[in-house]
Order: structure tokens, then sequence, then C-alpha cells
């Protein structure tokens, strides 16, 4: 069976030896010699001016609502076709999340659909950069200066990937990223924050130390540090972030590689062409090939093709059931406008294997056996 991803790996050695380092230090808790070293690494790298690693993805992004301030009778603007806490991360503080339509092209927002869903209680935008993908960034800060809304990036799926020349994830007031071990580099459970802004950057670290000062105690500011605002604990074990580190020194190394296999599906299944649609990558931007998806005629096709592939060992996946269809969706979020493709292209949606060092002849095999089924 060719799985449908796998966590990425440097190699079992060199990732022991890191651990090791880890537990030799004697501080496996948090914001350890490892966690340090990450936050430095993707700070350089993406000309941040903070990262602070997080629990996960879905704690980067209740921590990014705390942080502008987020909170009941709030509304915040959000494509439907995303993960639940895109919008749970709201909800949990009494904001309501308001749906509007995606691209067929890209599966993003659709940043002609925003402005009809602002009102008076709009307090902000929040973007999912869909399979690596950038959203319309250009068009999105506008609309959000216009209507002095905070931008929030969801960039769970496009670490190391650019829209314009500039890192996913720096455009917005803040970005929240995934290191969840299904993304392109993984610490088991993980994520971080990008902060964009220097006036929120002292709070994000009282915030994630569980509403602490010890930010200042650490700096010398003050002599003990205390409960002075809202947080809980945001940050990892220094054992996930001892594991993201080895990966984190090869970074391009390994979206060059993700790239290739990206590129020979593209290639392999063109023949295709008018019976599947295959990802559309916008000029300017530079996609981390997160995923490889292809689009069939419809949900029956969809089904139909993927129990084929599992019969040839090929394990598939479709994506997201649309938020405003679900039933917290119902109950806490509206949607506004017309659903022209977010449920259409949910269910035409197929994702195929990609993972580090997949092989060039698993690639070959797979897009072997779909051309197969529509012959």
């Amino acid at each position: 069976m060719i799985k449908f991803n796998e966590m990425p790996s440097v190699g079992i050695e060199e990732e022991l030896s890191y651990l090791r380092k880890a537990l030799e230090n004697g501080k496996i808790g948090n914001n350890g010699e490892f966690t340090k070293l990450d936050q430095e690494i993707l700070k350089e790298k993406l000309n941040a001016k903070e990262v602070l690693l997080t629990t996960n993805g879905s704690s980067a992004l209740v921590l990014a609502a705390m942080l502008l301030g987020i909170g009941y009778g709030d509304e915040v603007i959000m494509p439907s076709f995303t993960f639940s806490t895109t919008a749970a991360s709201v909800v949990d503080l009494g904001a309501v999340p308001v749906f509007v339509d995606i691209r067929p092209d890209t599966m993003n927002i659709d940043e002609g659909k925003i402005e009809a869903a602002i009102t008076g209680r709009t307090k902000a935008i929040t973007v999912v950069h869909y399979a690596g993908v950038g959203c319309n960034m250009e068009r999105v800060m506008e609309i959000a200066r216009k209507h002095n809304l905070y931008v929030i990036e969801d960039a769970a799926q496009v670490v190391n990937a650019r829209y314009h020349g500039q890192y996913l994830g720096t455009f917005g007031d803040i970005g929240c990223f995934s290191f969840h071990e299904t993304k392109n580099y993984a610490m088991g459970e993980g994520g971080a924050v990008l902060i964009n802004r220097e006036d929120l950057i002292e709070r994000a670290h009282i915030v994630r130390e569980c509403g602490t000062d010890r930010i200042r105690f650490i700096n010398g500011q003050v002599d003990k540090y205390t409960w002075v605002d809202m947080g809980t604990s945001f940050s990892p074990s220094e054992l996930c972030a001892a594991y993201l580190y080895p990966q984190l020194l090869i970074m391009d190394e390994m979206k060059a590689d993700r790239v290739r296999s990206f590129d020979l599906y593209k290639e392999y299944l063109s023949v295709l062409e008018g019976k599947i649609e295959l990802p559309t990558i916008p000029e300017g931007c530079d996609h981390n090939a997160h995923m490889f998806y292809i689009k069939v005629k419809d949900i029956e096709e969809r089904v139909r093709l993927q129990k084929f592939l599992r019969e040839r060992g090929v394990d598939s996946a479709f994506h997201y059931i649309p938020l405003h269809s679900a039933i917290a969706g119902r109950k806490y979020g509206r949607f506004v406008g017309e659903d022209v493709y977010t449920t259409k292209e949910s269910e035409r949606l197929l994702r195929l294997p990609m993972y580090y060092q997949l092989k060039p002849e698993q690639v070959r095999y797979i897009c072997d056996q779909i051309i197969e089924f529509y012959k």
C-alpha cells in the first residue's frame, strides 16, 4: 500500500541524537534550547518580526484571536472550505464565523466576496492558504485597511511558501503555522504564531505564558513575575521542538523534494485533460507542494475512483466537509452570499499521496492507475 501520508523524517538516527540532547539538557518542558533554536531559524528565514512555537496549529489560531481582542459578538469572515479549528478558534471566544464562497481555481477564499459580508460587527478576516498556495493577499490587505479590520493568516499548509516573493504568514497581523505530522515539516503536534506587529510582541509572550509577565522576568525587567493578563500554556514540549529542528535545517531541500513529486504528478496526469482538473498555481505563487489533488466530475465518480485506487494499493483522501453545512457551523456561524463553488468543488476533490521522499516510481504507479481508471 502506498500510504497517503508519512510523517517527515530526516533520518531516525539524526532525530534521536537531538532528542537525546534535549534529554541530556534536563529540560523537556517548554522554552528550552530547541524551542529557541526553531524560533530563531523561522524568524530569520521568513523575515518575521517574532515567531513563537505553540502546542499545535489550532492553539496558534486561538492565541491569534486572543491577541487581537476577538470576543463576544464580533464577526470574523473566513472561507467555509477549511478545517474546523479555523472557525472554532473564534467561536470559543464568543465570536461568529461568517463564511463566504471560495475560488474554484485555488480553493482559497474568494476575495471578491469579502466586502459584501462586512457588517458593523466585523472585526477580522481569516484567510486560509489552501494546499500550499497563497490567497490574493494584495486585495485582502487592501480590504482590511479600507475597513480597519485585522487579518489572520491560517497558514497551516504554507510553511516555506511565498506570494510575490514574500513568505506567507507574514502579510496579516498574525500568521499561524501547523507542524502536525501531516504537514511538510512536523513535530507530531505543534505550531507557531508569526507576530507581524511590534505592538503585539510583548503581549504575545504574556498570553502564551499563562498570562504571566515571565518574559519581563527573563529579560531582567522585573525581579519576579506574576499574572497580568488572560492566557494559557501555549508552549510545546522541548522533545517536539527537538524533532522539528533538523527539518528546519534543510527546509529548502525538503521543499524541493516535494515539488519534484508535484511536478511529476502534473506531467503524468496531463494526458487526462478534459476528464480531470489539476491544481492551479497562480502567477506569483511559489507553492510548497503541500498536497497534490485532482478534481473529478462529481462525488459519485470520486467514490468510484477512490475505491479503484484502494484496490490497487493506493491510499487517497478527500478533504473538508464545508463548515457552513456542519452541525456546529449552522449553530454558530452563517454563510453570506451564494454557495456557488464551496460545496460543489469540495465534492470533486481527491487528494493523492504526497510526502517527503515519495519515490518517482510510486508517483508513476499512482498516475498509471488513475489513467487506467479513465480508460
